[in-house]
């Protein structure tokens, strides 16, 4: 059942994005927002991912999808992602759900309606040198080829201050605007099944395609504030040299008007996301995105809920 969400409150009016943060984003395909999050509501979220990661689960998913992230304790010390969390633990999708972000999406991508996409949580580990701490340049429409839209977005909630020195999201300015080249199938595989010299290359093809120059952002973000990035942002992170564990959630938000689509591979399958095997089916048979135990509306225009 899908729920409806009241105004918002003045507080969380001033909180939103002006029109020239609107006019930012859509110019170089981020933004930084406000304090979205009190300090009680960030330790919450903090209090609430640690008992995740003590085992608590409020449900599990009926199958897991094949390219599902799902880091256990057997993996050892490397760079967590976890998908899901907001359908396995009710206390991470209290926060996660709340209107504000869903308002400050909304208003981003122009859209009446946000849904939750997908979340991962993130724990990337204090330790010199650990590969699966650099996350290389890639941007996430890749892996969403099976979506129709193009407004898709992701809201990046750090758990603490986070910096450099943590090994932030970083931002390819501008690059959600630049036209693609060099693309083939490969680009639907997640960037941990990649060579992360081929994708230095592929960004670098790209800018050149495109004029531009490569200029990364780092996203240096307070406690309580969520960076945003449009869908076809080139982004990627550094390695954690603070001697902290990043702590991170990555949500990825939908526009009310985004369903699943057919999108062919050259070998003659169809490009496939991990909720094709998990949620309901529309009158036509095919995957439905807006399943709202999978992909709950966090936010929706009063207009169109007839308020």
């Amino acid at each position: 059942m899908t729920t409806t969400h009241p105004a918002l409150t003045a507080e969380e009016e001033a909180l939103l994005p002006s029109a020239e943060d609107v006019r930012h984003y859509a110019e170089h395909g981020w933004y930084l927002t406000k304090k979205l999050l009190t300090d009680d509501e960030v330790d919450a979220l903090t209090a609430a991912t640690d008992r995740y990661y003590d085992g608590e689960r409020d449900r599990t998913l009926p199958v897991h999808p094949p390219k599902l992230a799902y880091w256990d304790p057997s993996k050892g010390p490397v760079q967590r992602h976890n998908d899901y969390v907001h359908v396995e633990h009710d206390g991470i999708a209290a926060i996660l759900r709340k209107p504000l972000i869903g308002a400050v999406a909304a208003r981003l991508a122009q859209a009446d309606e946000i849904r939750i996409f997908q979340s991962t949580l993130i724990y990337k580990p204090p330790i010199s040198g650990e590969p699966s701490n650099i996350v290389p340049w890639h941007f996430d429409k890749h892996y969403w080829s099976s979506s129709s839209s193009e407004k898709m977005l992701t809201a990046f909630i750090p758990l603490h201050d986070c910096g450099e020195e943590m090994g932030t999201i970083t931002m390819v300015d501008g690059s959600h605007r630049w036209s693609e080249t060099g693309a083939d199938d490969t680009v639907v595989r997640h960037f941990a099944e990649r060579d992360r010299s081929q994708l230095e290359e592929m960004l670098a093809e790209n800018a050149a395609h495109n004029g531009a120059q490569i200029r990364k952002i780092p996203m240096v973000i307070p406690k309580g504030h969520l960076s945003f990035h449009h869908c076809r942002t080139y982004h990627g992170s550094g390695a954690n040299v603070s001697g902290r564990p990043r702590r991170a959630i990555s949500l990825h938000l939908q526009d009310g008007d985004n369903a699943h689509r057919e999108f062919p591979l050259s070998d003659g399958t169809l490009a496939a996301y991990n909720h094709d095997v998990l949620v309901r089916r529309t009158p036509e048979g095919r995957p439905d995105y807006a399943d709202p135990d999978y992909c709950p509306v966090i936010w929706r225009d009063r207009a169109q809920q007839g308020g």
